[in-house]
This record gives C-alpha cells, sequence and structure tokens, in this order.
C-alpha cells in the first residue's frame, strides 16, 4: 500500500472513530470534553478512544495505542488536572497542568502534544518515525 492511501486510509479511521466518540451516551464519556476537543483542529487528527469513561488520543490507530498524549481528569476538590499517561525518562511527575475550567484543559492538552505530532498514523506507535 502507498503511503498516500495508508493516510486517507488512516483520515478515514480517524473521523469514524470520532464520530463514534461523538456519538457515545454521556455516561459513558462526557460529551462536553468530546466536543470540546474536537473543536481543536490539532486534536481533531489524532485517534480518539474511550477507556473508564475518559477520552484519550492517540497518535496511532491501532493497539496498543500511543500514551504521550495528555489527558483530563475531573478533580474531586472541582476543576481538572491534565497528565499525560507516560512518564519520558521515567520522570515519577507525569501532571501537566490544573484548570479551573474544562475549556482551559483542553486548550492545555492542545499545547502539550507530543514534539512532531501530527495526524493519527495507521498501525502501531512502532511505525511512527
Amino acid at each position: 500500500m502507498s503511503d498516500n492511501n495508508s493516510t486517507h486510509e488512516a483520515v478515514e479511521i480517524v473521523a469514524a472513530a470520532w464520530q463514534r466518540v461523538l456519538a457515545m451516551d454521556e455516561n459513558l464519556v462526557d460529551p462536553k470534553k468530546t466536543r470540546l476537543t474536537y473543536s481543536y483542529p490539532e486534536l481533531r487528527v489524532l485517534y480518539p478512544l474511550v477507556s473508564h469513561g475518559m477520552l484519550q488520543l492517540s497518535r496511532c490507530t491501532d493497539f496498543p495505542w500511543t500514551a504521550d498524549v495528555p489527558v483530563i481528569y475531573r478533580r474531586v476538590e472541582g476543576g481538572y488536572v491534565v497528565r499525560r499517561l507516560d512518564r519520558p525518562n521515567g520522570a515519577d511527575d507525569a501532571i501537566v497542568g490544573y484548570t479551573d475550567t474544562l475549556e482551559d484543559a483542553v486548550a492545555l492538552v492542545a499545547a502539550n502534544l507530543p514534539p512532531g505530532c501530527g495526524p493519527a498514523i495507521q498501525g502501531t506507535p512502532d511505525d511512527l518515525d
């Protein structure tokens, strides 16, 4: 398969995944978080998945997905914490930051994408350059 076909297929896979996630029941994922995340062009091109009620984004379309895009968690005391699931170089603290609003949390995710992060590729993390 040519790179152009692979890129086109990845775009289609990501678009279909977003449609599934955007249509999910609010008991599965916060629809406001999903819509806000989708509104950012740089986040909309990443592969969305929901696990344990959390919206996660991957730079690839196949399992195992990447864990280097920050994730938003609601804090019990109010507001949000944005953290990476991976810990580069063995770092203990994966917290990117705290915000009072969901809008600010999504903006923090967008501002802290991994270097070279672009549209999701069809494949696994092993296929990333």
